[in-house]
């Protein structure tokens, strides 16, 4: 048997499969503002009505503060399709609402501007800086179109090192932003890429429409490399612009900020090059200068030799003399210690008629009677040698 349901199940459920409807989630309305109200916390209550239909509608106070709207005004709307669970009631809950003056294509414009930029995808301080001097450059156009042509011409007149990596779209039409998106993953890819630029002509919005899509900016927001947007003419404005790291009014001009010109690189290099020869020359005569300075310093400062040499003669002649007093005086001390040790030489004692008596078997000197007894043989040493007598 079928179960019965609570009420706010199935509101519950009802909700749920609206707000999970690819179309319900991502409307736009049309329609004339009726029943205005606001509420103390800043939320604007309202109905949008056509002859045919009436839809509660509300805005709540932290989407557009600052608006104000007005009973019979007719307006854009963007939002989402949901039910008031506490009453059971249908409900369009606003993000972004424009008079109906303005088109359609420049509310939604407008709608993703804001909501883009309050993500951070146009901040300046994201853009990067361009490569000085690019060696591979994408290109994101038609491949028949005239851009295509501008971008080569200004390249091989500017930076013809430069190798063109073309990126073939379609840049108007329901199909341009998917080939625009497309072109852009397949640079990304590239090996070596510097640097892309995306371009095409002038145009209406609605010609320069797929540059405003959400999924192409995105694109170029997540590209590895610096990207230059040169969409439309100078007075065209595309949130393409916008996130790329540098906005060029032309494609030409976009070819021509991608790249440094070649001639006046040449002319520069030209002018650093006598600018290196003339501070060449400066700090050689300058190093010769500096160098002559020294030698003139050096001769102040070096020895006068006729006076180096007389006190060198002095000098020599002072230590010979200190040398001949020292000698003197050493040769005396020799001598008187010659003498002492030869009065004091044992031979010399013996050359005048001593002897010296030992015991032959200890060695052991005799110096007195008492120290032999009959039949100790004794060694008798002379002047010229010794010899040995018996005790008896």
């Amino acid at each position: 048997m079928p179960q019965a349901l609570p009420v706010s199940a199935v509101v519950s459920f009802v909700r749920e499969v609206l707000e999970n409807n690819e179309i319900l989630t991502d409307l736009w309305i049309v329609g004339e503002v009726s029943n205005y109200t606001r509420s103390q916390a800043g939320h604007r209550y309202f109905s949008l009505k056509d002859p045919g239909s009436v839809l509660r509608s509300v805005l709540f106070a932290s989407k557009l503060p600052g608006l104000q709207l007005h009973d019979g005004e007719r307006v854009f709307a963007h939002g989402y399709v949901s039910i008031y669970t506490q009453r059971g009631e249908l409900q369009f809950v606003c993000d972004f609402i424009r008079p109906e003056g303005v088109g359609l294509l420049n509310a939604r414009l407008e709608e993703l501007k804001a909501r883009l930029g309050a993500e951070g995808l146009f901040d300046p301080a994201r853009k990067r800086a361009l490569p000085r001097f690019p060696g591979r450059i994408g290109v994101v156009t038609s491949p028949t179109g005239a851009a295509l042509q501008d971008i080569r011409n200004v390249l091989a007149r500017r930076w013809p090192l430069a190798e063109v990596v073309l990126a073939p779209a379609l840049v108007q039409g329901d199909q341009a932003a998917g080939q625009v998106v497309g072109a852009l993953r397949s640079l990304a890819a590239e090996p070596g890429l510097d640097l892309a630029i995306v371009a095409r002509g002038g145009g209406s919005i609605e010609d320069l429409w797929a540059f405003n899509e959400e999924r192409v900016v995105r694109a170029i927001f997540g590209f590895p490399v610096p990207v230059i947007s040169g969409v439309g003419h100078e007075t065209d404005e595309t949130l393409a612009d916008l996130v790329a790291d540098l906005r060029a009014p032309t494609p030409s001009a976009a070819a021509m900020r991608a790249t440094p010109d070649v001639h006046e690189l040449y002319r520069a290099l030209l002018v650093l090059d006598r600018q290196m020869a003339s501070a060449t020359r400066a700090a050689r005569s300058e190093a010769a200068s500096n160098v002559e300075a020294e030698l003139v310093r050096m001769r102040h400062a070096a020895p006068n030799a006729p006076v180096l040499a007389r006190d060198v003669t002095a000098l020599l002649h002072q230590m010979d003399n200190a040398m001949d007093r020292t000698c003197g005086a050493d040769r005396n001390r020799i001598e008187v210690t010659s003498a002492s040790m030869a009065a004091l030489n044992p031979v010399a004692t013996l050359r005048r008629g001593f002897a010296i008596v030992e015991k032959t078997e200890k060695k052991r000197v005799v110096n007195s009677v008492k120290k032999v007894k009959p039949g100790d043989r004794l060694t008798v040493s002379v002047a010229d040698g010794s010899f040995w007598t018996e005790v008896s």
